[in-house]
C-alpha cells in the first residue's frame, strides 16, 4: 500500500477496463522471449484483478486477446491459447474463494475446443458468486460485438422502431454497467476497437508502465488520477 495515497478520499470506478499491452516489448527489454512476456503478464493479471475488486471495483474487464491477434504467428497464439486454459482451468479454486465471478467477452470462432470447454466450465462454476466480476474479453473486437448485437437484436423480433440505447445494450456480449475507467498500459494512444460502445463516456488513462509490471500501487495511482477528473457526461456545471 502506497503511504502518500489518503484512500478514504478517492473515488472508485465500479467498471474498470484494461487493456493488456507492452508483455511483447517487456520481455525484449530483458533479453526475453514474447512467450515469456506473455507469462509475466498472466502472472500479474491475477493478482490485478484481484487487487482492483479489494479496492471496491464491481467489473473489471480485460482486453487479453483480440480478433486481429489470431494473424499473430502460430507459435505465439498457440502459447496463449494454453495460458488461458491454464489460467482458467487451474485458477477455479482461487477465483471461487475470491467469490469473484468470471464471464467472457468474445466470439467462439476460431477459438480452440479445449479454450472454449475450460471458459464455459469457469463461468459456469463462478456464475452465483457474488463478490465482484472478472470480464476476460477473449476472441474480443469492439465492432464486432456491435455487428452480433444487431444479428441478435433482429432475430428477437424486437421493436426497433421504439429501441433504447438501454435495450440495445441488452443484446451485447454481457449485460455489464457502461466503462468508468479505461486504462491502457505501456504508453500506447489507441483504443484498438476495445468496448466501443461501452466506452462511451469512459475517462482514459496511458501510463506508460507496461503490463507485467503495472502492478497494485500503480493501479492505485490511476485510481488517484481518476479522482482528479471532472466527469460531466456532456452536461454544463453551473457556475
Amino acid at each position: 500500500m502506497n503511504p502518500d495515497i489518503d484512500f478514504a478520499t478517492l473515488k472508485i470506478p465500479r467498471h474498470v477496463a484494461i487493456i493488456v499491452d507492452g508483455n511483447g516489448r517487456w520481455a525484449k527489454e530483458r533479453g526475453l522471449t514474447r512467450m515469456q512476456g506473455h507469462d509475466a503478464g498472466f502472472d500479474n493479471l491475477k493478482a490485478l484483478a484481484k487487487h482492483m475488486l479489494k479496492r471496491g471495483v464491481q467489473v473489471a474487464s480485460f482486453y487479453v486477446f483480440s480478433t486481429e491477434n489470431f494473424k499473430r504467428s502460430v507459435e505465439e497464439v498457440g502459447h496463449l491459447m494454453d495460458l488461458f486454459v491454464m489460467l482458467y482451468k487451474h485458477n477455479l479454486r482461487d477465483f471461487m474463494e475470491n467469490n469473484i465471478k468470471v464471464v467472457f467477452s468474445g466470439r467462439d470462432e476460431p477459438l480452440p475446443a479445449k479454450v472454449m470447454q475450460v471458459r464455459d466450465e469457469l463461468a459456469e462454476q463462478t456464475k452465483n458468486n457474488t463478490g465482484g466480476i472478472v470480464n476476460f474479453c477473449l476472441n474480443y473486437g469492439g465492432r464486432a460485438e456491435i455487428v452480433d448485437a444487431v444479428k441478435k437484436l433482429a432475430a428477437s423480433g424486437a421493436d426497433i422502431e421504439n429501441l433504447t440505447e438501454e435495450q440495445f445494450g441488452k443484446y451485447l456480449y454481457q449485460d455489464l454497467p457502461d466503462v468508468d475507467f479505461m486504462i491502457r498500459t505501456s504508453g500506447e494512444l489507441r483504443l484498438s476497437n476495445f468496448l466501443l460502445w461501452q466506452n462511451s463516456y469512459a475517462e482514459f488513462y496511458f501510463p506508460e508502465t507496461k503490463f507485467p509490471d503495472f502492478h497494485e500501487d500503480d493501479f492505485d495511482r490511476a485510481l488517484v488520477e481518476y479522482t482528479r477528473r471532472d466527469r460531466r457526461f456532456g452536461a454544463i456545471k453551473n457556475a
